[in-house]
């Protein structure tokens, strides 16, 4: 039997990030929304009118999410949940028989087909019953062995594996490593060939769905050797096959019900028919996975900020001091505004994000991260400000209120469970720079070539003169636009309802987005990629103008079919004022920051020049490694892997 690596490839800077750029999609064969954004072009005919499901996709999704909604209410307990730390049996066995393992599979599978947009309302819905179901289902479907074998599985892969995923099986993505989370080309895992199998040796950490699983994706690098390309690549795993051994549950501040843990494999044999795509391939699978994959945390997010609206409601109106009810304080309504005013604006974005992807006429990859980005930050504020509505109730467990005779509202628990999702899939500082990456594409497609310092004079030369026709028809584009022009947008102007002011502030906001991003790349050109903090603001005023397109296309859908029109314009319009003070406070931080001062701080801290500011204090921590030794130990660890009976 193989041994554990004992070494990790040794990787440089620039090597990680070439293994990152050769994993993403290059090309945009579709138009996208968020991309022109980024250019300054604010194509408004991309999202409106907006796009709508087709009548049968509704009906048999309505239908579904009736059943889940009565399932929610009647089978999960949320409070037990919380209390075990573990989702019962007996409920993971009822959402099997729902069908709810295979809301995305293709009915000729034993899936219900339903759509990206019925998907994420199931997801809500069952995230809001409890946010460590929803992870359950979320991360079986959206990223484990599901979507990966619909996008790039074989016929065959698809009959012997999806039926059980639809039905029986519990999935789960492996790609993250002790020592290696967004900087994969450090990947330690190895798939040895042997003969027609390939030897699996390697240790996973949070393997989200890993204690439950039957079906495991697992990325592994492959040795470079004759008859073998190498590199990076998916397998689908049998996690019941010798040598797989899930050593600890983890436990978390929030999702205790999360069934996530460490995975070790030692020797185990996998058929190279359960290869998904071709050896090299696994990062760009796992990529082009998450660009869908990644609207299941906004959905929840989404879910969580309805959850917050309902209860910051029905409080602040009973809840009184000072003769009148709190929510008539203007400190705690401007809180109940925001909840409002966003939650609208995070539904608006996850519908027109999940309708673009159903459709498949536009390329969604920036729209989806922003999605996943703006949706994990803003739920957490939400949640943040309902706990302070909440005042010392919020800070309160809902077991300990109920058992003092008050309703048990789980405030604090949904502050701890919405927590993580600024790390899942991507952390928010991850996704700052992957969302820039595509933001600047057309860019570096032009003049990149110009900046790295690899090229030959010959290749500057060339690119130069791309990069003079680029600039010179797109430049004087940035200049004036509709958002100047009073009429601009008038469709969505109606009687004493008007959003088209905001859309004009969106258009020009956008072009002075393109030529701020323009001006930095001029400035510090190949050092562009250091300047993190100003990338993270330039990434969070798109998303803000993404979150108030949005907001108006979904208003103006929901007037046009007199479906509260006029309360849909009223949020949008809060939304878009709230979100406007944000973009200008954001523009000034481009320029205006601590960005310089905060390196140097860091640089002392590091250096130990402050050491003697930590005087005085405890620390309670123990003296373990702070990154766990990946050796095979010398007495195996018991397999805590957790078998759910049919």
């Amino acid at each position: 039997m193989s041994a554990t690596p004992t070494t990790r490839p040794v990787v440089t800077e620039r090597e990680a990030r070439q293994v990152a750029e050769a994993a993403r999609e290059q090309h945009w064969r579709k138009p996208s929304f968020a991309k022109e954004l980024f250019l300054g072009r604010f194509r408004l005919d991309l999202i409106h009118p907006h796009p709508l499901p087709a009548d049968e996709d509704v009906r048999r999704g309505e239908e579904f999410l009736a059943k889940l909604r009565a399932f929610c209410e009647t089978e999960i307990d949320s409070a037990r949940i919380e209390r075990e730390a573990r989702i019962p049996d007996e409920t993971v066995r009822g959402l099997k028989e729902l069908g709810a393992l295979g809301m995305k599979i293709d009915p000729r599978y034993g899936g219900l087909g339903l759509t990206q947009v019925y998907y994420n309302k199931a997801l809500a819905l069952a995230g809001s019953a409890s946010p460590a179901v929803g992870a359950l289902l979320s991360a079986h479907q959206s990223i484990g062995v599901p979507q990966p074998l619909k996008m790039f599985g074989t016929p065959e892969q698809k009959e012997r594996f999806l039926p059980r995923c639809a039905r029986t099986d519990i999935s789960a993505f492996l790609l993250t490593e002790p020592d290696v989370g967004s900087d994969p080309a450090r990947l330690a895992t190895t798939a040895v060939p042997d003969g027609d199998d390939y030897v699996l040796d390697g240790v996973k950490l949070w393997t989200t769905n890993g204690v439950v699983a039957d079906l495991l994706v697992v990325m592994a690098r492959v040795p470079q050797s004759e008859g073998h390309k190498g590199g990076i690549t998916a397998f689908v795993v049998e996690a019941s096959s010798p040598g797989v051994t899930v050593e600890n549950r983890n436990a978390f501040m929030g999702l205790r019900g999360l069934e996530n843990g460490v995975t070790r494999f030692q020797g185990v044999r996998v058929p190279a028919a359960n290869r998904i795509g071709p050896e090299g391939a696994g990062l760009k699978i796992a990529l082009t996975t998450l660009n869908t994959g990644r609207l299941s945390l906004p959905a929840m997010c989404a879910g969580a900020g309805k959850w917050c609206l309902k209860i910051a409601r029905e409080w602040a109106g009973v809840r009184e001091q000072w003769g009148k009810p709190v929510a008539h304080h203007e400190a705690v309504g401007s809180k109940i505004a925001f909840i409002a005013a966003t939650t609208f604006a995070l539904e608006a974005v996850l519908d027109l994000s999940s309708q673009m992807a159903d459709e498949d006429r536009n390329d969604i990859r920036i729209e989806a991260a922003l999605a996943k980005l703006y949706g994990s930050e803003m739920a957490w504020l939400m949640a943040d400000e309902l706990v302070q509505i909440r005042g010392g109730r919020g800070f309160e467990t809902a077991e300990s209120l109920k058992a003092r005779g008050e309703r048990a509202v789980p405030a604090e628990q949904i502050l701890r469970d919405l927590r993580i999702n600024r790390i899942f899939e991507g952390s928010t500082e991850i996704m700052h720079l992957l969302i820039a990456r595509e933001a600047v594409d057309a860019h570096l497609s032009v003049a990149g070539d110009l900046i790295d310092p690899d090229k030959s004079l010959q290749d500057k030369a060339k690119a130069g003169a791309q990069a003079g026709v680029f600039y010179a028809k797109w430049l004087p584009k940035l200049i004036a636009g509709p958002g100047q022009l009073p009429r601009s947008y008038a469709e969505f102007r109606h009687g004493g309802a008007d959003l088209s002011p905001h859309l004009r502030y969106v258009e020009r906001t956008a072009r002075k987005l393109a030529r701020s991003t323009f001006y930095a790349m001029s400035r510090w050109q190949g050092r562009m990629e250091t300047k993190q903090g100003f990338l993270g603001r330039i990434v969070d005023i798109g998303a803000e103008l993404f979150a108030m397109s949005a907001a108006c296309v979904r208003a103006e859908l929901l007037r046009s079919q007199g479906d509260h029109g006029r309360e849909a314009y009223q949020l949008a319009d809060a939304f878009c004022h709230q979100a406007r003070l944000r973009v200008d406070a954001l523009f000034t931080r481009l320029w205006n920051n601590t960005d310089d001062l905060d390196r140097e701080l860091v640089k002392g801290v590091l250096s130990g020049a402050y050491e003697w500011l930590e005087h005085g204090v405890i620390d309670p921590s123990d003296d373990g490694p702070w990154i766990a030794d990946t050796h095979t130990p010398d007495t195996p660890r018991p397999d805590v892997r957790r078998t759910i009976p049919d």
